[in-house]
C-alpha cells in the first residue's frame, strides 16, 4: 500500500512545486516590469527574460534529467531577485505632485499637541488649486468625537476611508492614508503591490479633503459619508496620538504603501489596536466599501436606533456639501441632518 501511495505523493508534489514556481515566477515578472531600474524598455526587457526563464523552467519539470539542475538555477535567480527587491528603499526626496509635496508633522506637549501642515488647498476644479497649509495647536482634552469617512466612485464595494477628528466648537481635523504620488504618476492597484508609492497620511482642513470629494470629483464622481464612532473619548484620544506618532515617524522615516497590507483600512485597522478589544479582522476590512456596515455590525457607530441603511441614507453629506461650498462653518454645516430619511438609497450603493 506504502508503494502504491509513493508515485500519487511524489506527482502532488511536483505539481506544488509547479504551483510554487508559477507564483513566484509571476511575482517576479512583474515586479521587474513594475519596479525594475532604469528605463521602461529595460524594464519591459528584463521582465520578459524572467518569463522566458520561468516557462522553461515549467517545461524542464516534465523532464526528470533536467527538472533538478533547472530548479537549482531558477531558485538561484529568484534568491538574486529577491536581494535586489529587499535593497529598494522608499524616500522622501522626489518629484512630488502638489498637493502631497508637503509632508505633516506634529509637536507633542503632553496634552497639546501642534499639528504643523494642515492642508488647505484652495479649489477651483479637481486639478486647479493653491496651496495653502496653517499650524494649529489642539487641546486632547476638547476632542468630543471621531468620524469615520467614506467616500465612493466604483459601487459599493470599493472606498476611501479616512478619519475626522472632532475637538470642541467645531474644530475638524481630518487624516488620510494615501499614496504619495510623483508628479505625472496615476494610482494603480496593482502597482501599489511592487513599492511604487510611498505612504502619506494627508492632515488637512475638511474643507479641502472632504470638499475635494463632493464639490469638485467628477471624473468618476464620488458620494461621501460621515458616520460617528461610538466608543469612549479616550479610545479617539490614544487614536489621535498614534496618528500623530505615525506622521512623525514616516517623516523621518519613509514608508511604502501597498495595496493589500498598508492601505487606508488595514492601517486604520492597525492604528486602531492601541484600544484593546480591536475589531476583528474581516473580508470587509479589505473591501472597504463595507467598513461602515461591519463597524455598524459590531457596535462601533452612533446610530440613533437607526437599521444600517437608513443610517447610511441619513449620513450620506454630498448636497449638504454642495450647499456649505467654502463657508466657514462647512464641518458644520455637512453634518447639520436632516432627519427625514429617504426611502431610495444613493445610486452609488444600489
Amino acid at each position: 500500500m506504502r508503494n502504491a501511495r509513493a508515485p500519487v505523493i511524489s506527482i502532488v508534489s511536483w505539481i506544488l512545486l509547479g504551483l510554487l514556481t508559477i507564483a513566484t515566477g509571476s511575482w517576479g515578472v512583474l515586479a521587474l516590469a513594475f519596479s525594475g531600474p532604469y528605463s521602461d524598455m529595460v524594464r519591459s526587457i528584463l521582465a520578459i527574460a524572467f518569463g522566458i526563464i520561468l516557462l522553461s523552467t515549467l517545461i524542464a519539470l516534465g523532464f526528470r534529467r533536467w527538472r533538478w539542475q533547472v530548479l537549482i538555477g531558477y531558485y538561484a535567480l529568484f534568491l538574486i531577485l529577491l536581494v535586489w527587491w529587499s535593497n529598494i528603499s522608499p524616500s522622501n526626496e522626489r518629484n512630488w505632485q502638489t498637493d502631497v509635496a508637503v509632508l505633516p508633522y506634529a509637536t507633542i506637549e503632553g496634552n497639546l499637541i501642534t499639528v504643523h501642515n494642515i492642508r488647505n488647498l484652495n479649489y477651483r476644479s479637481e486639478t486647479d488649486y493653491t496651496p495653502s497649509y496653517y499650524d494649529k495647536r489642539f487641546d486632547l482634552n476638547n476632542l468630543e468625537a471621531v468620524d469615520i469617512v467614506a467616500s465612493y466612485w466604483m459601487g459599493p464595494a470599493i472606498a476611501h476611508i479616512f478619519l475626522s477628528f472632532a475637538f470642541l466648537d467645531d474644530n475638524y481635523l481630518a487624516i488620510s492614508i494615501e499614496t504619495r504620488k510623483e508628479k505625472g504618476e496615476d494610482y494603480s492597484s496593482i502597482k501599489g503591490f511592487f513599492r511604487q508609492y510611498e505612504l502619506i497620511y494627508v492632515v488637512a482642513d475638511e474643507r479641502d479633503i472632504i470638499r475635494l470629494r463632493t464639490n469638485y470629483r467628477e471624473n468618476p464622481p464620488e458620494n461621501t459619508y460621515i458616520y460617528r464612532v461610538n466608543g469612549p473619548i479616550e479610545n479617539g484620544r490614544r487614536l489621535f496620538l498614534e496618528y500623530m506618532r505615525r506622521i512623525n515617524e514616516l517623516k523621518t522615516r519613509p514608508e511604502f504603501y501597498n495595496t493589500l497590507t498598508t492601505n487606508c483600512t488595514t492601517s486604520i485597522w492597525l492604528n486602531s489596536r492601541v484600544n484593546p478589544p480591536q475589531l476583528p479582522f474581516n473580508w470587509k476590512i479589505l473591501a472597504s466599501g463595507y467598513l461602515p456596515e461591519l463597524l455598524y455590525e459590531h457596535g462601533k457607530l452612533k446610530t440613533d436606533g437607526l437599521t444600517f441603511p437608513e443610517l447610511q441614507q441619513l449620513s450620506h453629506i454630498n448636497a449638504r456639501a454642495l450647499a456649505a461650498d467654502d463657508a466657514v462653518d462647512f464641518s458644520r454645516l455637512i453634518r447639520a441632518k436632516d432627519t427625514h430619511i429617504p426611502t431610495t438609497p444613493p445610486q452609488v450603493l444600489n
